[in-house]
């Protein structure tokens, strides 16, 4: 599959110049999008997933794409999150390739479609494995590893679990698990100087979230729900994610951001209802350069 290495931000290039990050699922996706951010803003990032040819070729072309005189960097290493062992030499070979770890954001994860009543227990036990220890065994050993006793910011990557997730209850009740040890690590670790925060997409559309399901159109069939009118896309996540690892969010800690077009507040039928329109445009990185000075409506106006 073609990797798209465009890379952009909205907030200035350089913002996260010399720091050092792991991202977990970081060579497809919402990963992909967030680490390509980061490395616009300056940071050297080592992506981790258990498909080590996969992640090799994303780093490759993501490497290729940054100019010459840019302090980023990108590493590739093997790790499947549900294995100790290999959450723990993820760590060690960060802190040693790179001296020290500043960011972990917490993106790798994996859920399939299926009602609660048909979910095998191999199944269930993948999916909270995958989605909440993996999370848990991150953090941990990143605290043990370096933010102990360095401090650090830490993103966890949820979901819109608010009003339930039918046909995903695996996937929502992990990542309710991952929300409440968010708030628990952000009371614990405050001494240690962490910040632990989450980012809960909404719809987001991509083409390779569309490849795994099969079709886009069970992405549209969200729309209507959506009072925002059109699906996320994956640069308003990753925007998102590089704000809380921002010096802009040094106040905000146990939090998770919602970014989902109010989806998450809106209950059609029976109640109000929003009307189709076209008034909240999308941001995304080849438009960027058009959005600055305001003149898209709901378009950001300027660079952090």
């Amino acid at each position: 599959m073609a990797v798209n290495t465009q890379i952009r931000s909205i907030f200035r290039s350089g913002l996260f110049s010399n720091k050092v990050a792991i991202v977990t699922g970081g060579g497809t996706g919402l990963g992909r999008a967030i680490t390509q951010e980061l490395l616009y803003l300056g940071c050297k990032v080592v992506i981790a997933s258990r498909k080590v040819e996969r992640l090799q070729t994303a780093a490759d072309a993501m490497n290729a794409s940054l100019p010459k005189d840019s302090t980023a960097a990108i590493q590739a290493v093997k790790c499947n999150i549900r294995q100790e062992e290999e959450v723990k030499s993820l760590m060690k070979t960060t802190v040693e390739k790179y001296g020290k770890i500043d960011f972990l954001v917490n993106n790798g994860g994996g859920q399939f479609p299926c009602p609660l009543s048909d979910i095998s227990i191999k199944g269930w036990n993948a999916v909270i494995d995958t989605n909440l220890t993996g999370t848990f065994l991150c953090c941990r050993e990143a605290f043990n590893a370096w933010m102990g006793e360095h401090g650090g910011a830490i993103v966890n990557i949820i979901v819109d679990l608010w009003k339930g997730f039918p046909m995903m209850g695996h996937t929502s009740a992990a990542r309710a698990g991952i929300e409440n040890l968010t708030k628990t690590a952000a009371v614990e670790w405050a001494p240690h100087g962490i910040r632990i925060n989450s980012v809960a997409p909404g719809t987001v559309f991509g083409k390779e979230a569309a490849e795994h399901y099969g079709t886009e159109e069970i992405f549209k069939l969200a729309i209507p729900a959506i009072p925002a009118k059109r699906l996320g896309t994956p640069e308003e996540i990753s925007a998102a994610v590089a704000f809380l690892l921002s010096p802009g969010a040094a106040y905000i800690t146990g939090e998770s951001i919602k970014v989902d077009g109010a989806s998450s507040l809106y209950m059609p039928p029976g109640g109000y209802t929003v009307r189709d329109h076209k008034n909240m445009p999308a941001y995304k990185w080849e438009t960027d350069d058009e959005n600055e000075g305001g003149n898209n409506p709901g378009g950001p106006s300027s660079k952090l």
